[in-house]
C-alpha cells in the first residue's frame, strides 16, 4: 500500500512538473515577439471564421509563428468568443498575444502609425511613405520636403530649418486615405500638446530657448532608456556645457552620417572626424539642433537636470542593461571607459 501511495506521488509530481513545462512554454510563445512583412498591410478576418480558421490565416501570413500555442492558450487560459471578424493591421514585431488583443478590439477602420522614441526624420520619413501610400506614389524623400514646413512650430522655434525633433513619438491611428502632410500635422500637434504652457518660463529660467531644450531632450532620448536616469545624464550635459567641455556624444555622429546618406548602423572613424557643427566631438556646445524625436520624459529630465558634479558617464557593463556609471573625475571615468572598451571587444569578437 504504500509503495502504491509513493508511486501515486510521484506521479503527481511528475504530471504536474510536465503541466508546468507546458504552460511554461505556451506562454514563453505567446509573449515573444516576432517580425513579419504585413505591418503596412491590412489582414481580413471573415465573419463567421472560428478560431482555427483565423489562427492558420495568421500563421500563413507570417503575423504569428506557432499556432499550436496559440490554439492551446485559448483552449485553457483565452476566451475565443472574444475574437471579432474585421480588417487588421499589426505592428511588427509583435506577439501572439498583443495579436490577440487587437483581435479582440474588432473591425479596424485605421492606420495605425508607431513612431518609437528617439527616431529621427530620416526613418519617420519612410514610416509614413510606407503606411500611407498615395497616387501617384509619395516615396519618403517627398515626405522629407514636406517636414521641412516650418510653419507648424514657428511661433515655437522660429530658427527651425525642418521638423526635426517636434514629431512626436507615440502611436496613432489615422483613417486609411490620409494624407502624408495630415500624418505629419498630427504628429507636431501632438508635440504641442505634450509641451506645456509653463515649459517655456522654466526653460528660460535655465537661460535655454525652447529649441536648445528640444535639442537636449534630443540628446537625453538617444542616451538613456532609463526615466530615472535621463535627468542624470542631463546634469552631465549642462554640467560640460557650463564649464565649456565638448559634449563627445557619439549620436551626434551617427546623425551626421544619417544626414550625408551613408549611415550603415556603425560608427567609422570617419564618421568622428567629419567637419560638421554637429560634431559634438570638435564642437563645443550643443548641435544647431534636435537630433531626434524626444519623447514627454526626456523633455522632463531636459527641463529639470539633476544638481551634480558629473561630466561622464558610460555604460555600466557590469549590469549589462543599457544603465550607466556616472563620474565627477577623468581618473574613474578612465578606469569605466577602459572596462567599457574590454567588455566591447569581446562582444564584437562574439
Amino acid at each position: 500500500m504504500k509503495k502504491l501511495i509513493v508511486a501515486f506521488i510521484s506521479l503527481f509530481f511528475v504530471v504536474l512538473l510536465a503541466l508546468g513545462g507546458v504552460y511554461f512554454w505556451i506562454s514563453s510563445a505567446m509573449n515573444t515577439k516576432i517580425a513579419h512583412s504585413k505591418s503596412n498591410q491590412f489582414i481580413q478576418i471573415p465573419k463567421g471564421s472560428n478560431p482555427g480558421e483565423i489562427i492558420e490565416k495568421l500563421v500563413n501570413e507570417g503575423v504569428i509563428e506557432n499556432g499550436f500555442a496559440m490554439k492551446n492558450y485559448l483552449r485553457f487560459v483565452g476566451d475565443a468568443s472574444k475574437i471579432r471578424a474585421g480588417e487588421y493591421q499589426f505592428d511588427s514585431p509583435i506577439s501572439a498575444l498583443e495579436v490577440l488583443k487587437e483581435l479582440e478590439k474588432g473591425e479596424q477602420k485605421t492606420i495605425k502609425l508607431t513612431i518609437p522614441e528617439g527616431w529621427t526624420r530620416f526613418e519617420i520619413s519612410k514610416r509614413i511613405a510606407e503606411k500611407f501610400p498615395t497616387t501617384p506614389p509619395t516615396d519618403d524623400k517627398a515626405v522629407m520636403t514636406l517636414l521641412e514646413d516650418v510653419s507648424l512650430i514657428r511661433d515655437l522655434d522660429p530658427t527651425a530649418k525642418n521638423l526635426e525633433g517636434y514629431l512626436y513619438p507615440t502611436t496613432y491611428d489615422f483613417a486609411k486615405d490620409t494624407k502624408p502632410q495630415d500624418v505629419i500635422k498630427r504628429m507636431v500637434d501632438q508635440f504641442r500638446k505634450t509641451w506645456k504652457p509653463e515649459w517655456n518660463a522654466k526653460a528660460q529660467l535655465l537661460s535655454r530657448t525652447p529649441r536648445e531644450i528640444v535639442t537636449i531632450a534630443s540628446l537625453i532620448e538617444v542616451e538613456s532608456k532609463y526615466d530615472d536616469e535621463r535627468a542624470v545624464v542631463a546634469s552631465v550635459i549642462y554640467n560640460r556645457l557650463n564649464k565649456g567641455m565638448m559634449l563627445g556624444i557619439d549620436a551626434t555622429n551617427v546623425y551626421i552620417a544619417k544626414l550625408l546618406g551613408r549611415w550603415e548602423g556603425v560608427i567609422n572613424r570617419s564618421d568622428l572626424e567629419v567637419e560638421s557643427p554637429y560634431n559634438t566631438r570638435k564642437v563645443v556646445g550643443l548641435p544647431p539642433g534636435p537630433i531626434s524625436s524626444p519623447s514627454e520624459s526626456a523633455l522632463e529630465a531636459a527641463l529639470n537636470p539633476k544638481q551634480t558634479d558629473y561630466i561622464f558617464y558610460v555604460l555600466n557593463v557590469e549590469k549589462s542593461d543599457s544603465s550607466h556609471n556616472f563620474y565627477s573625475s577623468a581618473s574613474e571615468f578612465e578606469k569605466g571607459k577602459a572596462a567599457y572598451q574590454k567588455w566591447l571587444a569581446e562582444q564584437r569578437k562574439n
